[in-house]
């Protein structure tokens, strides 16, 4: 069952992009002094992924003070750092989960029936305290839902 409100998060260790470069980073080292929103999307240049991207933007979430966003992603880090770029190098970073193991160990993953022998993990986010115990959980039950952007923001104005 994926994390909810409450759980804590695996501090993970994968990959993490920033635009321009990527390096072996745990969860914990790459979270703000307030904490952070992960947000699974699936793949970077997905429909999907680029209208949430976007709307993150749009949104003004590359300015929460403290709070950085970080996205888990299945592609590799060149794919992920070209993605970032096309965002116009918001300060968004992206983990790199190519194997799925980011996605396994928070149990999004799910086999797709149209796509033979690849899991996705559900689109996600998490909004996550420095300790990384989750203050707010949203998992998709459907692949072209709305995220409760405001929700979200909710919950990152009291952390």
């Amino acid at each position: 069952m994926p994390p909810t409100d409450g759980d804590d998060i695996p501090d993970f260790e994968a990959l993490c992009c920033d635009g321009e470069t990527f390096r072996s980073t745990h969860l914990s080292e790459a979270v703000g002094d307030r904490g952070a929103v992960l947000v699974s999307t699936g793949f970077v240049y997905s429909a999907i992924a680029q209208n949430w991207w976007k709307r993150f933007q749009k949104y003004g979430w590359d300015d929460f003070e403290d709070v950085p966003v970080l996205g888990i992603s299945r592609d590799g880090p060149y794919a992920q750092n070209d993605f970032l770029r096309w965002l116009g190098r918001p300060p968004f970073r992206m983990f790199a989960d190519v194997n799925g193991e980011v996605s396994e160990a928070l149990d999004l993953l799910t086999d797709r029936d149209h796509m033979a022998n690849v899991a996705t993990p559900w689109r996600s986010v998490f909004v996550v305290d420095p300790d990384l115990t989750v203050q707010f959980a949203y998992v998709a039950d459907e692949w072209i839902g709305p995220l409760p952007h405001e929700d979200v923001e909710t919950a990152v104005a009291e952390l």
